[in-house]
């Protein structure tokens, strides 16, 4: 998915450094007038977790009858977007011909590789009536070997996604494998990707990996007496189990994975080369990327 803001704003962190806490990011808030989007990743003091580079949190939001949402068609390099929607709908189009629209469950994994261009609408039957919007988007770095595959566009219905119920928590493993379950959505680093639901009370222990954090969508949890707010995200030490109670009825996303190589970051453009940046910049200004079929008449220019 789309950089929803083109600026550099970035969230700030505290150090934790106890319970199992090294520390906490608050993200920077960028208001887009019908909607707010929030970003932790990449913050000063954190720029990546696992392969994971980037982590926008877009609405909730409302919008009424002829409203909604338009990401003109963009490029990417060197990376592959995950687009969750808790609420709503977007039309994906890209410029290698796949047209999808992505529904609240589902997961939509674009793999820009070597350049794609795409677009996020809202559908026009959606748009004729109230809705709302609510979702998240993030970024994996592609390991080194990958940056330059050919892209491709694979999409995953929610009933695919494998869930499960541990202590009456329900658990949904979006990318990778835990708690017994696999996912089917293709990776290529190791990568892991979790939504759990909890009630108030409920308790989580969450799988260790190399590199690891917790997102709260909603509600707040609570471990060893420290408390993991809404819309913050806890970067978790790499060695101990580490589990989690709910203060109130909660949403929160586990992500983790491999440590990879540095990578540069540039309006949307990842890779682990800067001089690789300075072509994709080039291209996009000069009109080389290929176009997004039946959406090709607008274009989000290069900042």
């Amino acid at each position: 998915m789309s950089n929803l803001y083109n600026g550099n704003d970035e969230c700030e962190g505290e150090k934790n450094s106890s319970n199992g806490i090294d520390l906490v990011l608050k993200p920077g808030v960028k208001d887009l007038g019908s909607f707010s989007v929030r970003r932790t990743l990449p913050s000063r003091q954190q720029r990546k977790v696992g392969p994971w580079i980037f982590f926008d949190h877009a609405g909730p939001a409302h919008f009424n009858p002829g409203e909604g949402i338009d990401v003109r068609p963009h490029p990417h390099i060197n990376l592959a977007t995950v687009t969750y929607m808790f609420e709503g709908q977007f039309l994906h189009r890209d410029s290698i011909g796949s047209v999808q629209v992505i529904k609240p469950g589902d997961i939509n994994l674009m793999v820009a590789g070597k350049g794609i261009v795409h677009s996020e609408r809202t559908p026009p039957e959606i748009r004729k009536t109230e809705h709302s919007l609510h979702a998240l988007q993030l970024w994996l770095a592609l390991p080194e070997a990958d940056e330059e595959i050919d892209p491709a566009f694979y999409h995953y219905p929610a009933d695919e996604l494998p869930t499960t119920e541990i202590d009456g928590v329900t658990l949904r493993v979006m990318m990778g494998s835990a708690y017994g379950l696999s996912s089917p959505v293709k990776t290529f680093a190791e990568t892991l990707y979790v939504e759990a639901l909890l009630k108030a009370g409920q308790r989580l222990t969450l799988p260790v990996c190399e590199e690891r954090a917790i997102y709260m969508a909603k509600g707040e949890v609570s471990s060893n007496g420290t408390a993991i707010e809404e819309f913050t995200m806890a970067i978790l030490d790499q060695k101990n189990e580490f589990t989690v109670e709910a203060t109130t009825d909660a949403r929160l996303a586990f992500i983790g994975g491999e440590k990879l190589s540095k990578r540069f970051i540039d309006w949307n453009f990842v890779s682990s080369d800067k001089d690789r940046i300075r072509k994709a910049r080039e291209d996009w200004k000069e009109g080389r990327f290929d176009k997004v079929p039946e959406d090709d008449e607008e274009f989000i220019p290069l900042p």
